[in-house]
């Protein structure tokens, strides 16, 4: 016990390092870089991208790729949009006051670009593997385009153990005690529930992921943000001093309240930037995975699908998690996590703790099957596809430990492995920028040319 208590210690130690300023810097400071690289495309294509996205989504079968564009940021979204949405934000506002919402909106908007650029990459530099599925994603582009393939298995390993924590173990656990909470139900039948509905979905591969994602996604997000959205509204005259507060507090010390101890401005900026980026993953290297098995010709129209994730998991559902926490007054009770916002949403509206319960259940179970997908792409990269139907079945039975297991040193191993997962795709997204910049202006004006083209016909 010993061992496993200073173990625990030593690996929290390292975590808190590989997350710790210098680590947030270079995550936004990415952000920043490809924002300007990219002219901020971000903003200048955000509609046509949510067009393509939610709109027109298009069953592309006759371009290369396993699952559309839509089930590609479905599968994405599922991995992202989870326990962070709920607690990640809690945890930001309870710590770091309200201001530290607009650090992640921050983080978020620049993230979208860095999020386009990992996508262009994994798209263009995704491989055929031996049954005929794309596989793509950082260990692709850090190898085939970069030409460093130590730094792509250096990520492979890194995503192949973090699969199991922070996308499995952990999820599981946070399950199972919302249940027990709620519901009084044992963490046995919960972790065994979840372990035959991950079976159910993730031994059909990549295909299956997309269509049960594609469905079970937009239920859960519409859900979570129905409640959200009826506390927000029933408080509708408070929201423009809700804004105000996260704005003026982003710059100016939060001073002590109820049961709030006050916040620096650092410790504000801080939380905001770790949260978000927590929250949507970008710079992370695990949603190009996804990205990569999209049906597409052009790196580019999954890229402008791909950004659109950060701006709905980040600028839409955490931005209404942090404003019932903030209308209902419950950010500065003291407590924090995924408690505070059940208590938040209890205050705000009648069964508001059914809306937290279910929905972290929902969100959870989603990010398992998204991380899956992460792990076995990885693990298919260092040891090839063989290894992948044994992956997947360690996988499925680590969900009934995690439900029943103590996890301060999964965490600990998990935040560890993620902030090493960062640093090689960091490092391709900065040295290949000029690749993403060279795409995307060969797309763009190609569609230019077809434009005029048509105008001409036309008249």
């Amino acid at each position: 016990m010993d061992f496993l208590t200073n173990l625990d210690v030593i690996v929290g130690k390292i975590g808190a390092f590989a997350w710790g300023p210098p680590m947030l810097i270079l995550l936004v400071g990415t952000g920043f870089w490809l924002t300007f690289a990219l002219r901020g495309l971000q903003f200048r294509k955000l509609w046509y991208a949510l067009y393509l996205a939610l709109i027109k989504r298009k069953e592309e079968t006759d371009e290369p790729g396993d699952i559309t564009h839509f089930q590609a940021l479905m599968t994405a979204l599922s991995a992202t949009v989870g326990t962070g949405n709920i607690a990640g934000v809690a945890t930001a506002v309870a710590i770091g006051g309200p201001g530290a919402l607009f650090w992640m909106w921050i983080t978020g908007l620049v993230g979208m670009a860095t999020k386009y650029a990992e996508a262009v990459l994994a798209v263009k530099y995704r491989i055929v593997d031996e049954h005929g599925e794309m596989s793509g994603g950082p260990m692709y582009y850090l190898s085939n385009g970069l030409k460093m393939p130590w730094l792509g298995t250096i990520f492979a390993i890194c995503a192949s153990f973090a699969a199991f924590g922070i996308g499995n173990m952990v999820q599981s656990n946070s399950v199972a005690d919302a249940v027990q909470a709620t519901y009084s139900i044992s963490p046995y039948i919960t972790g065994l529930a979840l372990m035959l509905c991950t079976a159910a979905v993730t031994l059909g591969g990549i295909k299956k992921i997309g269509q049960v994602t594609g469905l079970l996604v937009p239920v859960m997000i519409v859900f979570y943000m129905s409640g959200a959205a009826y506390i927000i509204f029933a408080n509708i005259s408070e929201v423009p001093a809700a804004l105000g507060l996260i704005v003026s507090s982003a710059f100016n010390p939060s001073s002590a309240v109820g049961g709030f101890a006050g916040a620096t401005v650092m410790l504000c900026i801080r939380m905001g930037v770790a949260r978000g980026v927590f929250s949507n993953e970008s710079g992370l290297g695990s949603a190009p995975i996804a990205a990569a098995a999209a049906q597409t010709k052009s790196p580019i129209t999954q890229a402008l699908v791909s950004m659109t994730q950060t701006f709905i998991d980040t600028i839409i559902v955490c931005t209404m998690t942090g404003l019932v926490l903030i209308l209902t007054g419950a950010w500065s009770n003291g407590a924090t996590g995924a408690e505070l916002t059940t208590i938040a949403f209890s205050k705000g509206m009648p069964g508001g703790e059914h809306i937290v319960t279910i929905g972290l259940i929902l969100f959870a179970y989603s990010t398992i099957l998204g991380w899956c997908y992460y792990g076995e792409k990885s693990i298919e990269y260092l040891m090839g596809v063989k290894a992948v139907l044994p992956y997947r079945i360690l996988f499925i039975s680590f969900v009934g430990v995690g439900a029943i297991a103590k996890l301060s040193l999964v965490w600990n191993i998990s935040d560890t492995l993620n902030g090493l997962m960062a640093i090689p795709n960091l490092i391709g997204l900065l040295l290949l920028s000029p690749v993403v910049v060279s795409e995307t202006k060969k797309f763009f004006n190609k569609q230019a040319v077809n434009r005029a083209e048509r105008q001409t016909e036309a008249s």
